[in-house]
């Protein structure tokens, strides 16, 4: 029995040691803890699927939540640069847009979002009383432009997704748009593994090659198709267009991302989410997509 015993503890350090070794040799490649990003992503996709099929309003504060901390977390970023964004502000400004977005419609996503401007230039003011926040004008300026960059970038983007959800079967079509955009960036993200060799733009991605960018669009025609026949109640010609939208704005939204970090010289926006990065990280490819797919519904549904 110790024998046995003995042989069985010494198969399972191997074949741990082949898993840590296997691990190791992934993340070196790719620069992130692979398996664990994949339960992680499996755990938001899970959560974000229940709330669409089940109950619309914990989608509206799922999408709360992710757009207040995304919001903060850039705010974060922003002030490491130097510049005084204030934070609470920011949280409360995207906060709000969401529900307004859910119940009200258009009219309230715009009205939220001017009026979380508005508070985050007053609240920036306020805060020359205090001799640590006071700053030249044009300084507060920059910051207050900071501020409105968060909200026109993450919390006017990202609340187009509330708003396609409120809308009559629009629960569907969120759903769709969501898939789609994690079917293109998976796809991208084996095929440019392997086969990559052509950088799509190295100055800004610079893992990004052509051959991802390829692989991305043969899945997302499929996938469109699929989806707009089956989930969507639309014609097959309509996946074709709905694919091709996506994996474009997709890709912006990936790069403009790429770009942002770039300019503060950070690799990921933070370490909340791990083998993921931040929230940023991993909504910057669905904030454009979210507008898209809200065009294309009001033209199309």
């Amino acid at each position: 029995m110790q024998s046995t015993r003995a042989d069985f503890e010494r198969q399972v350090q191997a074949t741990r040691a082949q898993l840590d070794a296997t691990t190791e040799r992934i993340e070196a490649r790719t620069g992130r803890n692979l398996i664990l990003a994949i339960l992680i992503g499996l755990a938001l996709g899970l959560f974000m699927l229940f709330s669409l099929i089940f109950i619309k309003e914990l989608f509206m504060v799922c999408a709360a939540a992710f757009v207040g901390l995304t919001a903060f977390e850039l705010a974060q970023a922003l002030r490491h640069t130097g510049r005084t964004v204030p934070r609470i502000p920011v949280v409360l400004a995207a906060v709000s847009v969401v529900p307004a977005a859910f119940y009200l419609g258009a009219a309230g996503q715009w009205l939220a979002m001017l009026g979380g401007i508005v508070l985050i230039a007053l609240w920036r003011v306020a805060l020359l009383i205090l001799p640590a926040h006071r700053a030249p004008a044009r300084d507060v300026l920059g910051d207050i432009g900071s501020g409105v960059f968060i909200q026109s970038y993450v919390v006017f983007l990202g609340s187009f997704s509330v708003l396609l959800a409120a809308q009559p079967d629009g629960q569907w079509w969120t759903l769709a748009f969501l898939l789609l955009v994690i079917s293109a960036d998976t796809a991208a993200y084996a095929t440019g593994l392997s086969f990559g060799k052509h950088k799509m733009v190295p100055t800004i991605s610079p893992k990004k090659t052509w051959e991802g960018f390829a692989g991305a669009g043969a899945v997302c025609l499929i996938a469109g198709v699929i989806l707009a026949v089956f989930m969507m109640d639309q014609p097959w010609w309509f996946g074709l267009i709905f694919g091709v939208v996506i994996l474009l704005s997709a890709t912006f939204g990936d790069l403009a991302e790429s770009l942002i970090k770039r300019d503060l010289g950070i690799k990921d926006m933070s370490s909340w989410l791990p083998g993921h990065g931040g929230f940023l990280d991993r909504l910057d490819s669905i904030l454009p997509s979210a507008a898209a797919a809200y065009a294309l519904y009001l033209i199309f549904a």
